[in-house]
């Protein structure tokens, strides 16, 4: 009997969850007497023939991590749904955009033009920049066009189930790839991960004060910070409007939780559910006062969308040039 075909994918993201997959450890070997991979570019040597020439749904599960920013990384998400009986958006970035959606706040000229003209670092004096094809010796060259806009995985193909996390911990890989090779599986587009927000596992709970009045907010490194709820001291923490399955790594380890695993199925936008509980937590009720209450966050979509403004209400910036808001 075959064993069932399996492929790990990489687009738009930082290499986190490729290093989640190899942080099995031992248990990467186990997965690996059970399937068959068929595809993992960071690890081993694939070619993008052989999977064109694969039979239609003939792997069995993709496990494709990262945003969609680029028409190759589109074509590849199109193809790896042909081929496959289940896809998986794994990680933040799949899930909900991650970090590379917050582009989505910058028209793509101001983008090409910073990272290969005005960085402070770039020296580029004829205002070089890579070219979609170039010609030599008769042979063809074509590189990847950037699109408008990051988008998440599932606003470019159907996805059966999203592992989220940046990156997902090992113990949900397990529960991912287990679930598959059992059929145990859950209802077509289920989140694979606990659906309550992670206060209720942070050790810091029992100090969450029931109502706040905030008079201002920090950054962790401004002031000095003790074992008590973030949020009772005036600091930021994601955690009332994310889901939990992260374990609570980062508030155990002493930083306020950012939002890397997206919300509750109860939750239609992540950053506005939590910038709502903070707005009607505020002590002032003058409007200036309130003004400078809410000035004391110094990014607020780097704080309420870090991972998740690609798949919000707001999805991009809505004042970019007119061809640029597909």
């Amino acid at each position: 009997m075959s064993k069932p075909k399996v492929a790990f994918y990489w687009c738009a993201s930082c290499g986190g969850c490729e290093e989640t997959v190899v942080d099995l450890a031992e248990d990467i070997l186990g997965v690996v007497e059970l399937v068959d991979i068929v595809l993992w570019p960071v690890a081993m040597d694939f070619k993008y023939a052989d999977i064109e020439a694969m039979p239609d749904k003939s792997i069995t599960a993709t496990l494709l991590n990262g945003a969609i920013r680029s028409t190759e990384q589109e074509e590849m998400a199109r193809l790896l749904r042909r081929k496959s009986q289940f896809l998986i958006a794994y990680g933040a970035c799949a899930h909900t955009g991650g970090i590379p959606g917050l582009a989505n706040q910058f028209p793509r000229e101001q983008i090409l033009s910073f990272n290969y003209q005005d960085a402070p670092t770039v020296v580029n004096e004829a205002k070089l920049r890579p070219q979609l094809e170039t010609t030599e010796e008769g042979r063809t060259v074509h590189l990847p066009r950037l699109h408008n806009v990051v988008r998440t995985l599932d606003q470019v193909v159907d996805v059966d189930y999203y592992v989220p996390g940046c990156p997902p911990t090992p113990k949900l890989t397990r529960a991912a790839i287990t679930a598959l090779l059992e059929g145990n599986l859950p209802p077509k587009g289920s989140v694979i991960a606990p659906d309550h927000a992670l206060c209720e596992e942070c050790s810091r709970k029992d100090t969450k004060p029931d109502k706040w009045d905030f008079s201002s907010f920090s950054r962790t490194h401004q002031k000095l910070m003790d074992e008590t709820c973030f949020l009772a001291q005036g600091v930021v923490c994601m955690g009332p409007a994310t889901r939990a399955g992260c374990e609570a790594v980062c508030t155990s380890g002493g930083m306020p939780c950012t939002g890397c695993f997206g919300a509750t199925s109860r939750v239609r936008d992540q950053g506005a559910k939590m910038l709502s509980a903070l707005c009607s937590n505020i002590a002032a009720k003058d409007e200036d006062e309130i003004e400078a209450t809410l000035g004391s966050i110094p990014d607020p979509v780097g704080t309420f969308y870090r991972y998740g403004l690609a798949g919000s209400i707001l999805r991009r910036k809505l004042n970019l040039p007119p061809d640029e808001q597909g």
